[in-house]
């Protein structure tokens, strides 16, 4: 019985025969290899150019992108006040007015529309976080020279929103306390 396995020489002979004018004619193989190295020296020359132009693109980008972030530091970083508090703040002027009360009642409503307000601002600043003082913590001090006024401030709205009218509100107390919010909110230009 007879076993059919493959003959690789045969194939290898077939081949070679077919390359040197067995198949259908003799096989150049020096035109070709000349061929073949013109094609690589023209798919080089083409992979430069398309290099060059690539670090020309990525350069031109690049500083249309620092233009473009230059732009918005110039609009986002100013705080553009609305026509309201370009006249004076409504909500500030609300808090005086319940500064000026001599219900302590008041005086700790105060304080908290003045923790609001700070919120507020900070959010608008771009602070992140729960509450006035999660935003607080994320401060720089360098960017924020009245920090210190903040903390002491929203630490007496605590002791009013954790204590309620438990808390002994003296009117010197309400008066430093706002105080000290408005010389943040000076500070940022929102009085």
């Amino acid at each position: 019985m007879p076993t059919s396995q493959a003959n690789v020489e045969y194939w290898f002979r077939l081949l070679y025969d077919c390359l040197h004018g067995g198949c259908y004619g003799s096989v150049d193989l020096a035109g070709f290899s000349a061929w073949l190295a013109h094609l690589w020296l023209i798919i080089v020359i083409v992979g430069y150019i398309l290099a060059v132009l690539a670090l020309i693109l990525i350069i031109y980008e690049t500083i249309r992108l620092f233009e473009l972030r230059k732009r918005e530091d110039e609009y986002y970083g100013t705080l553009i006040l609305t026509p309201e508090e370009e006249g004076g703040n409504p909500r500030w002027a609300h808090i005086e007015s319940l500064e000026g009360s001599t219900n302590p009642s008041d005086w700790r409503t105060a304080i908290i529309e003045a923790d609001i307000m700070l919120d507020d601002m900070l959010t608008k600043q771009g602070y992140t976080g729960e509450g006035v003082g999660e935003k607080l913590k994320t401060v720089d001090p360098a960017d924020f020279d009245t920090l210190n006024d903040a903390w002491e401030a929203h630490k007496v709205r605590n002791q009013i929103a954790h204590q309620g009218s438990a808390f002994d509100l003296s009117e010197t107390l309400m008066r430093r306390t706002l105080a000290r919010y408005e010389s943040v909110f000076r500070e940022f230009e929102m009085l």
